[in-house]
């Protein structure tokens, strides 16, 4: 039977456990692969507001109440929504050699079976639904995130909800519900659950991790062996945390300038897509698109390099996208949306307007059906 490595920790700083997610899966890379596939539950120091990969941290963490609070925030290396970690959330990483024929989707939802299996052990009936969530009866339990690394290294998050308090998460996570005064707490209620309210019993991360590590264990048909990370490993890690995590650079990458800004959104098979751009005049500075995409969709890092110092005109717009995206935006929409959604965003930054919340939602409270929509 394959053995997999099995690491437990708990009350992990931000930048410290996201280094060391990054820097085990750095052990798989194809110039390497020298350590089995390694399994980690951990918690986080209470508490960490972790934004996605491909998402603009301050439109998604509220930085002033983080500051406040003493919560700690940064930038995953997985993609998926802003989250909370906290010691009532398990984080689920799995850091392994990426497949090399195998779909993003299609390896979150392999990973994602141990998380399910688990679950099912307290009688929790969940599965694999949404972009990348795990649902029970419609309402997310976890969420799922993924990077696969030039190297051939696979870092696979889950965030699993034992418990969560509501109220704060509304008052760190810049979310559609918290402008809804007193009815907020119930909208995120009736979109979220966790495996205390599903058990009736009190659980936090700690406790479920064995729970987890058996459902891996069931789900991949593996052997679990108690380990820790090797000198090498801490040492990359605590690299990670010099150069990487621990800087504002990474963590506030992918802003948008300060100049006169604008924001508009478009709602996709893919994924809702939200565009910033800085303005000087009828001339583009930068532009910016965000989402929570697990990877960042190649031909729209191809037109934001082609937007810049691009003048907005529709002839303009149409040649610009057509040369990024011949064979299409890969969000399931035509490039005359996107070129549309281009415009919108450029007139408001024409306009003064403020390139900020037009709200995509958290991992845990996903934007309403119809844009604008009450929850």
């Amino acid at each position: 039977m394959t053995t997999w490595h099995l690491l437990l920790d708990d009350s992990v700083g931000a930048a410290d456990g996201l280094a060391l997610d990054e820097a085990l899966a750095a052990r798989h890379r194809r110039d390497r692969r020298e350590m089995p596939v390694t399994l980690r539950l951990y918690t986080y120091r209470d508490h960490a507001a972790l934004c996605g990969r491909f998402q603009h941290l301050e439109a998604e963490i509220d930085i002033d109440a983080c500051r406040r609070t003493g919560t700690e925030f940064n930038r995953r290396p997985t993609g998926g929504g802003a989250i909370i970690m906290g010691a009532h959330q398990l984080g689920v990483a799995v850091c392994a050699p990426a497949p090399v024929a195998e779909r993003p989707r299609s390896i979150l939802r392999r990973f994602s079976e141990g998380v399910v299996a688990g679950l099912a052990r307290l009688g929790i009936d969940a599965s694999f639904g949404g972009k990348n969530d795990l649902q029970v009866e419609g309402r997310k339990i976890a969420g799922l995130g993924l990077s696969l690394d030039g190297g051939g290294g696979l870092l696979f998050h889950s965030s699993v909800l034992a418990d969560l308090d509501i109220g704060f998460m509304l008052d760190v996570l810049r979310i559609p519900a918290a402008k809804l005064g007193s009815a907020a707490v119930g909208a995120v209620e009736r979109r979220v659950t966790t495996v205390t309210r599903e058990t009736g019993r009190d659980w936090d991360g700690k406790a479920l991790r064995e729970v987890i590590a058996e459902g891996f264990a069931e789900a991949m048909g593996v052997e679990l062996e108690p380990s820790e990370p090797d000198a090498e490993t801490r040492a990359l890690a605590a690299a990670l945390v010099e150069t990487r995590y621990g800087s504002d650079e990474w963590r506030f990458q992918r802003s948008p300038q300060a100049d006169a800004t604008g924001t508009a959104v478009l709602k996709t098979p893919g994924g809702l897509v939200r565009l910033y751009v800085a303005m000087s005049g009828d001339v583009v500075k930068s532009a910016l698109f965000t989402g929570d995409f697990n990877q960042l969709p190649p031909p729209l890092a191809e037109l934001e390099a082609r937007l810049r110092w691009s003048a907005v005109d529709p002839d303009t717009l149409t040649r610009l996208a057509d040369q990024a995206m011949p064979e299409g935006s890969g969000l399931g929409v035509g490039n005359g949306e996107i070129v549309t959604l281009i415009a919108d965003a450029a007139r408001r930054a024409r306009a003064l307007a403020v390139a900020a919340p037009n709200r995509s939602g958290s991992c845990y409270f996903p934007e309403p059906t119809r844009e604008g929509s009450p929850p």
